[in-house]
């Protein structure tokens, strides 16, 4: 039967698959073609010349893979000990040295599509799959150690620690495994609103507790090694008459600084939490699905509709917004060095300054977007596009 379904003007395109797909299972259609039509294309802000302050020099670049071959996966570079790990969809996991790019090994899970990681902790480099599977790798060889299957199909990155991994499922389900075997420890479960963004944040493993951000808009915390719930808050109220103007997804990466955890959701509020016992320092009305970054001052964010706010990391109150690079699709924001970078749905690094928002630098890593935050490496960054490829960079 026909179907027509309304969105919000500023959800970007890519992030309407699951919404489309959920839709479309629920009503029955098997097309949407003609969906939108050319009005409703919101078009990017042409980006300003201006004059760069600081240079920027590219250290190295190498490519593994096709990325996340035009899907939308948040596939986000891992830093350990002077080691750059990175996965793409197609089923190849790999390690390069961080000062050089030079790579130490690569391993080809074969027939195996990778949605989620890398993780790394306790000598593993875990990943997840499409078929619902957490793949441990050896950290030192790349070699697989062991698989485990889950309930459904797993975007977020394993995480481990202390001898537990944190995994998560797209059916609402958060699962302890034992390190050494992947055999199950714990099980945490939850219901799911009827449409969800595509994407589950990562869990945020903070001394002997777990957090996580779900799409129902609340953050948890839970204890890492029982999976018994601590505390849980409404970060993010759903309103609206439809299923659509509900979503309040935090579907970003938490933020943790001190005792405080930040985190943003889609059609909702940033909000800094208490670690201790889940109370709220403060709040601001503001929709991001990309995320934020928190430096020592400020925190960092990337607005749905491609403005970037800084905030007082105390207050919540403004310190400065931008709208230079609105409906460019941003992906998550890094500080580094006084500044805020954040990179664009055409490939370029945008460098801002901390203080006023004003540019400091621009580069472009490729004509693939950038989904995932820049990685800050002390005086440098690595970067990576949805294409595959992983760069260094120093702003001089």
């Amino acid at each position: 039967m026909p179907f027509m379904l309304n969105y919000p003007a500023t959800l970007p395109v890519r992030r309407t698959l699951i919404v489309l797909a959920a839709a479309l299972m629920l009503s029955g259609c098997s097309s949407i073609k003609n969906l939108f039509s050319d009005k409703d294309e919101v078009k990017p802000t042409p980006l300003e010349d201006f004059t760069p302050v600081m240079a920027v020099d590219r250290q190295w670049s190498t490519s593994l893979g096709s990325g996340t071959d035009k899907h939308y996966l948040t596939l986000h570079p891992v830093v350990v000990d002077g080691v750059v790990y990175v996965a793409e969809r197609g089923g190849k996991v790999g390690a390069f040295e961080q000062d050089t790019g030079r790579k130490l090994w690569s391993h080809d899970l074969k027939k195996t599509t990778i949605t989620g990681g890398p993780g790394v902790g306790d000598g593993l480099v875990l990943v997840g799959t499409k078929n619902g599977e957490v793949v441990a790798l050896d950290a030192a060889s790349g070699n697989e150690n062991w698989r485990t299957q889950l309930s459904s199909e797993v975007l977020a990155a394993p995480q481990a620690a202390q001898g537990v991994i944190v995994a998560r499922s797209i059916d609402g389900r958060v699962i302890g495994l034992d390190v050494r075997s992947g055999s199950r420890l714990w099980i945490y479960d939850r219901d799911i609103p009827v449409l969800t963004l595509r994407g589950n944040g990562n869990p945020a493993i903070v001394r002997d507790r777990v957090l996580l951000g779900f799409d129902s808009g609340r953050l948890i915390a839970l204890e890492l090694q029982s999976g018994r719930e601590v505390w849980s808050v409404e970060v993010a109220v759903a309103t609206g008459r439809t299923d659509l103007q509900r979503m309040v997804d935090l579907d970003s990466e938490l933020m943790v600084a001190g005792d405080t955890v930040y985190v943003a959701s889609y059609q909702g509020q940033v909000a800094a939490i208490s670690i201790t016992d889940g109370s709220i320092e403060w709040t601001r009305d503001m929709s991001s699905y990309a995320g934020l970054a928190v430096d020592s001052r400020r925190v960092y964010v990337a607005a749905t509709d491609g403005g970037v706010w800084a905030l007082d990391r105390l207050t919540g109150a403004s310190v400065w917004r931008t709208e230079a690079l609105l409906n460019r699709e941003l992906g998550a924001p890094a500080a580094i060095g006084g500044n805020v970078v954040v990179g664009d749905m055409e490939g370029y690094l945008h460098w801002l300054n901390g203080a006023d928002g004003s540019f400091v630098a621009r580069e472009r890593l490729g004509k693939d977007p950038i989904f995932t935050a820049p990685i800050p490496l002390g005086d440098h960054l690595v970067a990576f596009t949805s294409g595959g490829r992983l760069a260094s960079f120093r702003l001089n």
